[in-house]
């Protein structure tokens, strides 16, 4: 009897702490939610076991998990899916089959995972991308890039980069029938983070003479100076991505030293030689006060040298795009941002959202009030049908 109810004791524990997960009343489908939760917590906690036993690093084995969500280019009666290199980077093409008397609108997608997972054959992105073709009669070149851990920044950035500009060539663009002037890009969560930077990038490239006529940023993550924004602080335990995940991916992106990731944990990375840089991301200033209400602004402790000497990459605007200055900024095309309420990276894109407006570009912020980060990936759940429509709708109307 007493080895019962302890087993049922046990059972009972475990059940609820993988299912039962506190959340906002205005969030839709909860049970869902929670199941989906389980299911992430399930693997990210196999994943820090095998790590804990010497087994793989942690990231690899989330890689593993989600490498078998992927799905083989195929082809259908609406779309040619095709996977080839453009530059040398893996990407997959979706072509309309319907003829067109007009050249298409060109998007060029780059699939989120925090720079340590996903891929353009991901279920997730290849029905999107899908959607895509056929709601908006486009072409897509879905991208595929090197990941963490094995590969550091900059290469994430190069490959996106890489296979943009060969994208944007005339040659390619008449290949694939798309029109020069209506080419987009967009990301989600890390791929937004990377949409931001290349988009920047291309601006002052003498060597790409087809501009971007629109950027769409997805919960996009723009910044790694400040921990400490609103956002992370009412979200920091939220699913589906918690800080310190967030803190690890971050550091992972730079380095395997863990050192990086206990310092950004506490706010504590950025060298008094890089203090300037603050003022690009002072949520104080750049936050509407709906979202600042309740929250005091706590003035950064700086940390020391050593960090920002070892991996000067969490300082370059390649990975932060926050930090471009103004003169970057107001030269850069019309733009969406989604955020999320609950989301720990929701401050990231509002921040970005002022700053762009106070540029003179044209902004559209669609903030998500039961939003949850990766909404547009909850297939099957209203909010993602919700997000895709108003997303879609955007594209539709600007590209």
């Amino acid at each position: 009897m007493g080895s019962k109810t302890i087993l049922l004791l046990t059972v009972g524990v475990l059940g609820a702490y993988y299912v039962y997960t506190p959340l906002p009343d205005n969030v839709e489908e909860p049970w869902r939610l929670e199941l989906m939760n389980a299911h992430v917590k399930i693997i990210t906690n196999l994943a820090l076991f095998a790590e804990l036993l010497g087994i793989d690093h942690f990231l690899n084995i989330l890689t593993l998990f989600m490498g078998l969500q992927e799905v083989p280019p195929t082809s259908d009666e609406n779309v040619t899916v095709m996977d080839t290199t453009f530059n040398n980077v893996p990407v997959r093409v979706y072509v309309p089959k319907r003829k067109s008397e007009t050249l298409r609108r060109g998007l060029f997608y780059i699939h989120g995972g925090g720079g340590f997972s996903g891929s353009a054959a991901l279920l997730t992105y290849d029905f999107l991308s899908r959607r895509t073709v056929d709601r908006l009669d486009a072409v897509v070149i879905s991208t595929n890039y090197r990941l963490v851990p094995k590969y550091h920044f900059p290469d994430q950035f190069e490959d996106v980069y890489n296979a943009l500009r060969w994208f944007l060539r005339q040659d390619v663009l008449d290949k694939y029938g798309v029109d020069p002037e209506r080419v987009g890009i967009s990301g989600d969560s890390a791929g937004g983070n990377l949409a931001a930077a290349v988009t920047q990038q291309l601006i002052d490239d003498p060597d790409v003479k087809i501009k971007l006529k629109t950027q769409s940023l997805i919960y996009p993550a723009l910044q790694t100076l400040d921990m400490d924004l609103p956002s992370y602080r009412e979200n920091s335990h939220f699913p589906v991505l918690s800080k310190s995940l967030i803190a690890r991916l971050w550091s992972e992106m730079f380095t395997t030293d863990r050192s990086l990731e206990e310092a950004m944990l506490v706010n504590q990375h950025v060298p008094v030689e890089s203090s300037h840089l603050f003022k690009y991301v002072n949520w104080s200033s750049l936050l509407p006060e709906k979202f600042k209400r309740g929250h005091f602004y706590n003035s950064p402790t700086l940390g020391s040298s050593e960090l920002a000497k070892k991996y000067p990459g969490f300082l370059d605007v390649r990975a932060a795009p926050l930090l471009a200055d103004d003169d970057k900024l107001r030269s850069l095309p019309l733009t969406y941002v989604i955020t999320c309420q609950y989301d720990v990276l929701r401050d990231d894109g509002i921040m970005y959202v002022t700053r762009l407006r106070n540029a003179g570009v044209r902004v559209t912020h669609n903030h998500i009030e039961d939003g949850l980060h990766g909404a547009l990936s909850y297939h099957g759940f209203k909010i993602a049908y919700r997000t895709e429509n108003q997303y879609m709708n955007w594209l539709r109307e600007n590209l």
